[in-house]
């Protein structure tokens, strides 16, 4: 009777990681459509004053793009811990530091999740009655200065998720519960993540940084279908 209990809290925990995992690739796609989709897809990044003078206008779209974004991330936090669990059994190291590594990425970039935060008071004072243009000017700068820390958290994740993925893809290639299917998919697109990462940082204004993130999602579902098939076999 302890031992199937023990097993059931095991399933449970495979289980919940999986589907924390599965629904965090969904919003992940989510806070995609609505950022292209929405009015905020369509801003100029270079157009600084732009942002600052329609902010009033798509305030609302960015909350709920920054809000999905965030607890998109907080999801997958779950699939890194129940990912150790299942691989800790026959390769601990990679499934430590591994996950470790993944959560310090997620952690990275929910710290830059929800720029309106920043951003709203700035777009206050900006349309404050009587504000000169110098002064305007200076929030427009002030904005792009705050992007610029934003980007700096987000492409760390980029990065540091990436390796993550590289460290769990090693393991789980002579895991038995994972194979050379699922481990070397998880490798593959760890190396295009961390390349495209790398890339990112050293040419910030490109968008190839998006790869990773999408390399990342990929990751997610397929890794987040596995552990709900390992917590119904187990």
């Amino acid at each position: 009777m302890e031992n199937l209990q023990i097993m059931e809290q095991e399933n449970t925990v495979l289980r919940w990681g999986a589907l924390a995992g599965l629904l965090g690739g969904m919003f992940f796609i989510l806070t995609f459509i609505v950022t292209i989709a929405g009015p905020v897809g369509t801003e100029d990044p270079v157009n600084l004053a732009g942002w600052v003078t329609r902010f009033p206008d798509i305030k609302a779209a960015r909350i709920v793009e920054n809000v999905i974004y965030l607890m998109a991330l907080m999801l997958e936090v779950p699939l890194f811990l129940a990912l150790y669990y299942a691989l800790q059994r026959t390769r601990l190291a990679p499934a430590l530091f591994g996950s470790v590594l993944g959560i310090m990425g997620l952690a990275a970039m929910m710290f830059s999740s929800v720029p309106h935060v920043a951003h709203a008071p700035l777009s206050d004072i900006y349309h404050t009655p009587g504000v000169s243009p110098a002064d305007q000017a200076t929030i427009a700068i002030l904005w792009k200065g705050i992007w610029g820390v934003i980007d700096v958290q987000t492409y760390i994740g980029f990065f540091v998720v990436s390796a993550a993925l590289i460290v769990l893809g090693v393991g789980m290639i002579t895991s038995p519960d994972f194979g050379k299917g699922i481990g070397g998919a998880a490798l593959l697109l760890g190396c295009a993540g961390l390349v495209m990462a790398v890339l990112q940082i050293v040419d910030p204004a490109s968008l190839i940084g998006a790869g990773s993130y999408f390399a990342s999602i990929i990751f997610y579902f397929i890794v987040g279908w596995q552990l709900f098939i390992l917590s119904r076999v187990s």
